[in-house]
Parts: structure tokens; C-alpha cells; sequence
């Protein structure tokens, strides 16, 4: 089996945030979550149409209506589109993503770090 690539947009509001034409993550959780979407859709699991289309509607709702104490992040948007088409496709209902989510947020940081090739141990 041959996987498709989506074809990123460059422009638009869907296009992710670039340096010098490369891919800018911010924080390891936004390459992280870029790269989710796109093993999602290269395994055909979730339509990349599909997500780009809830990205552009969370963008345009984040855009109509700013929350007063929340910056813009595009990938706070990124993960918001795809959390809302898990939900919709049925494969991850929206409480198990809060339910984890929170899970996770309660670990320390650097829970996902491996420890056994470093010099230091925090």
C-alpha cells in the first residue's frame, strides 16, 4: 500500500507557521501533534480534507472571537480541529480526549523523556 501525502497549504489559513519555507514548531508538543495529524491521514484514518476544513473553521471561530487571556496558537487551533474530527468520525468521543488530556497534564515534566542515554538525571 502507497501512502498519499496531503499536500500542505502554503497559504491560507490552514498553512502551518514557516521560517526560510521549513516548519516552525514552537514547543515539542506542536511537532508532535503536526506529526499525529499527518500519520492520521497518510494511513487513511482521517481524511486530511476533513481536517483542514475543521482547522480552518476553528481559526475563523478563534478569529470572530477572541478569548480575552488566550494568545492565538495555531497549533492550539491544530489540535482543537483534530480533536473535534476524531470526535465527529467516532474514533476518540471528546470526554476521553479531556480525560486524558488532564492525565497527562498532571505528569511532571519530562515524563516522556528517556532517561537511559543521558549524561544527567533530573
Amino acid at each position: 500500500m502507497t501512502a498519499v501525502l496531503p499536500e500542505l497549504d502554503v497559504d491560507g489559513p490552514a498553512a502551518p507557521p514557516r521560517a526560510n519555507g521549513e516548519l516552525v514548531f514552537a514547543e515539542p508538543w506542536q511537532g508532535r501533534a503536526f506529526g499525529l495529524v499527518m500519520t492520521l491521514t497518510e494511513q487513511g484514518v482521517v481524511s486530511y480534507d476533513a481536517f483542514r476544513d475543521a482547522l480552518v473553521a476553528r481559526i475563523a471561530a478563534w478569529e470572530a472571537d477572541p478569548p480575552a487571556d488566550e494568545p492565538y496558537s495555531y497549533y492550539r487551533c491544530w489540535l482543537q480541529a483534530l480533536e473535534r474530527v476524531l470526535d465527529e468520525q467516532a474514533l476518540v468521543p471528546t470526554a476521553e480526549v479531556d480525560e486524558r488530556s488532564a492525565a497527562f497534564a498532571v505528569r511532571p515534566a519530562g515524563h516522556d523523556h528517556d532517561h537511559e542515554d543521558d549524561d544527567h538525571h533530573h
